[in-house]
């Protein structure tokens, strides 16, 4: 491939290194998974240039855009790139593959190295995304795990991972566990374009001569949407039924859900969304277990009141193929079991 030569979202992996030349915060909202941030206008940067652009002039902004973004192509060169080999081939992107990529592109060609432009920049790498998760889920033959929660549905695509099987984990995708109790500690859900990011690049890695394993989810996972052809194509997809006792299932969420033992604060908060379907009686109810560290009887009374009529309702009627499913037990919460699981889901075929 010739310098210059228009580069397309199919051939990203023609690349060592993918390189987001956009501000910290266009980079925090969405950018093609695992590309590196350098920018070349930071956030207040960017911000300065487009007001003398607009109150000043072109020129003016011009000239100031063209200080700064030297500096700071010198400063990742200095820094972030210094230690880049001889051979190194990147593909450099921003908004619309104009004036901000052109410009470190040109520096690192340069300098010998051969780097290249993403045609169209981030805009045309976002409607490709986007017109690919309306074809994708259909080429794919989906196996999904269903169950009750608690089951272990992660558990078991996390053990069918390790053993070679082709995973779209959705939840680790987004952030969250699917429920009202499902955010992580920590970790805040990405942007939706950042799902559809991280979507797109688990299928387009799937080989699809073989099936793909995924949790039965809902149209949102915390706040995020399932794509809808995704949603779709696994609606009528073939099940795999997972089943615990109530015992284990409380036992495997009590350590899942430790956190909540911890800050029962944020316990309560979760739980207070839940008055509507519930009442402020049963609410306050929980909360005094949670408080007391009842979490055996609040897991149990959760599970019995909540989660499992939920599911009962929702379940049959999207995963029509649930009906005829093959039926795996969990009899342990180890991983050796869940090893067990995975085996038998992969010979399942």
């Amino acid at each position: 491939m010739r310098y210059n030569e228009p580069v397309t979202v199919a051939q990203l992996a023609r690349f060592d290194e993918i390189i987001d030349v956009r501000s910290e915060a266009e980079f925090a909202l969405d950018h093609i998974p695992g590309a590196i941030n350098c920018p070349v206008l930071n956030n207040e940067e960017r911000i300065r240039v487009g007001t003398l652009y607009t109150q000043v002039s072109p020129f003016e902004a011009k000239k100031v855009g063209a200080a700064l973004v030297s500096r700071n192509i010198a400063r990742h060169l200095e820094e972030n790139l210094a230690q880049r080999p001889r051979n190194w081939k990147p593909l450099i992107y921003c908004w619309r593959g104009g004036t901000r990529s052109a410009a470190m592109a040109a520096v690192l060609q340069q300098i010998g190295w051969r780097a290249n432009r993403l045609e169209g920049g981030y805009k045309t790498y976002r409607s490709t995304v986007l017109a690919d998760l309306k074809a994708m889920p259909q080429r794919f033959d989906w196996r999904v795990v269903c169950g009750l929660t608690g089951g272990g549905k992660s558990r078991l695509l996390r053990a069918l991972e390790t053993q070679g099987a082709q995973v779209l984990d959705l939840e680790a995708l987004a952030a969250h566990r699917g429920s009202v109790l499902g955010n992580l500690p920590g970790a805040p859900q990405p942007s939706q374009k950042m799902f559809d990011s991280r979507v797109w690049d688990g299928l387009r890695k799937f080989d699809p001569r073989r099936p793909v394993f995924v949790e039965s989810e809902s149209r949102k996972i915390g706040v995020l949407r399932t794509p809808e052809t995704l949603i779709a194509a696994m609606w009528e997809a073939r099940c795999i039924r997972l089943e615990a006792a109530v015992p284990l299932r409380v036992s495997m969420l009590l350590r899942e859900y430790a956190h909540f033992a911890i800050d029962t604060a944020a316990l309560g908060g979760q739980l207070d969304r839940l008055v509507e379907l519930h009442g402020h009686e049963r609410i306050a109810s929980w909360k005094a277990m949670a408080a007391a560290g009842d979490g055996d009887t609040l897991v149990r009374e959760l599970l019995e009141l909540h989660y499992d009529p939920a599911y009962a309702r929702s379940i049959l009627t999207h995963y029509k193929n649930l009906a005829t499913a093959a039926t795996l037990t969990v009899m342990a919460d180890s991983e050796e079991d869940f090893a067990r699981l995975a085996t038998a889901c992969i010979a399942q075929g």
